[in-house]
């Protein structure tokens, strides 16, 4: 299936933003350089494109404490949500380790918490390179465990949790199941990976294919790679590029997105056939037409919409009693 006409458009008006952009640096070349700050504007930007939420029932701001301190969490409850305990996932937002927080994944966590009927603890982690790895990783960690400790006083099932997230945020994801099935009881029951961000050290084809115009660029992963690990931090580290853990047996169920115009799509594919020879149940689909970030865009690309739901639906699936 060719691109998607409306993820087409999209990329053809950010295409000619950035245009806009070079021939402003051009004409200032001081501020050619691409610093955090500026990462993290233009990632707001971005999400701000599509701001389409579900409605839910509450949202609820408080704290879960990561590895070095207290960290912002956000809980969201959908609506028609029982009295009692319910599943829920925690959830970690993308945007390289470098940029996004609570406020860029607001709408999406609302609308994730609405298709999946679950509630959704959104966790604001360490960003680089004010904290560089492996600061969001123990964080990731830590915070899960927290809420898996914790599940009664956030309103959660303890036996239907599962992580979830997307981009970047699925790496963490990825390595919080990973550090909760290597426990005596593992106790998540469920792991999502929406685009995820998941070998470093190697690049697919897929990256070579879609590494520029297709709204993750190469260039971008590579400044995020830098501003993120120190000098002499091996890329291949299982907690950088989980796809280089020896030993994938254990793990929790997986549902696995990935987008056929994604750079990342190929090591998605990886990950689910390197889980599947683990033994560990796995659902990949490949949304054809779409590109990477698309679960958040469903405000300007409607079969992007219609993704969403079926990715509720399967979660829902999994996470029944």
């Amino acid at each position: 299936m060719p691109l998607d006409p409306r993820a087409q458009r999209l990329l053809a008006m950010l295409a000619l933003s950035n245009q806009a952009q070079a021939l402003s640096n051009q004409a200032n070349p001081a501020e050619t350089g691409v610093d955090a700050a500026e990462r993290r504007r233009s990632f707001t930007a971005l999400m701000n494109l599509s701001r389409h939420a579900e409605v839910v029932a509450s949202v609820t701001d408080g704290t879960v404490q990561g590895a070095d301190g207290p960290l912002p969490a956000r809980c969201y409850t959908p609506m028609d949500a029982p009295d009692g305990p319910m599943p829920g996932l925690v959830f970690f937002h993308g945007g390289g380790l470098v940029a996004g927080d609570l406020d860029t994944h607001d709408a999406f966590c609302r609308s994730l918490a609405a298709v999946a009927a679950c509630r959704v603890i959104a966790v604001a982690y360490r960003l680089a390179p004010e904290h560089r790895f492996p600061a969001a990783v123990d964080d990731a960690v830590a915070a899960t465990t927290a809420i898996l400790g914790e599940a009664s006083a956030w309103g959660l099932d303890p036996a239907r949790i599962g992580v979830a997230g997307d981009s970047a945020g699925a790496t963490l994801a990825t390595v919080a199941a990973a550090a909760d099935s290597d426990t005596a009881t593992p106790r998540l029951r469920l792991q999502v990976l929406l685009c995820p961000v998941l070998d470093l050290a190697v690049r697919r084809p897929s990256r070579l294919d879609f590494g520029q115009g297709y709204m993750l660029d190469q260039v971008t992963m590579d400044r995020d790679l830098a501003a993120y690990l120190s000098p002499g931090i091996d890329p291949a580290d299982p907690r950088v590029s989980p796809l280089h853990r020896d030993d994938l047996a254990g793990f929790c169920p997986a549902l696995i997105h990935t987008a056929a115009f994604d750079p990342l799509r190929d090591e998605g594919l990886a990950y689910a056939e390197r889980l599947t020879a683990a033994g560990v149940p796995v659902r990949h689909t490949c949304h054809p037409g779409m590109i990477h970030h698309f679960v958040a865009l469903t405000g300007l690309i409607p079969a992007a919409a219609i993704a969403l739901s079926a990715i509720g639906a399967e979660i829902r699936a999994a996470l029944a009693p």
